[in-house]
């Protein structure tokens, strides 16, 4: 074998190395692109957003009772506070029709009265 046919031979056997190289490469990148298009398909975005308000909720709630366990009478004064404004119109109603109630009575005992008298 010649020495030009020893140098094709290695410049042949780089170009294989290289070229298998590269088609590693080009599948790994094929594999990671899929992997991606798999990861952003809409059952797994929103799976994953699920999982993170959950998670993100059993904080919260945890949170809350510590809260709570910590400082139980301004929680409930907390929780009073909201109820109160949450049925402030029921109330507001309730309110108006004891008002109501107790003018009508009254004047009906006012009318008993003057009925009474004459």
């Amino acid at each position: 074998m010649t020495a030009e046919s020893q140098s094709v031979a290695d410049a042949r056997r780089r170009a294989a190395d290289a070229r298998a190289r590269f088609e590693a490469t080009v599948d790994e990148v094929i594999e990671r692109g899929e992997d991606l298009l798999h990861s952003l398909t809409p059952h797994n975005l929103a799976r994953d957003a699920w999982e993170a308000a959950k998670s993100k909720g059993a904080d919260l709630a945890e949170d809350a009772v510590d809260a709570v366990s910590k400082r139980p009478v301004a929680a409930t004064g907390i929780v009073a506070a909201v109820a109160l404004f949450l049925a402030r119109e029921p109330l507001m109603d309730l309110a108006d029709r004891l008002m109501h109630s107790k003018n009508k009575s009254k004047a009906r005992k006012g009318q008993k009265e003057k009925m009474e008298t004459t």
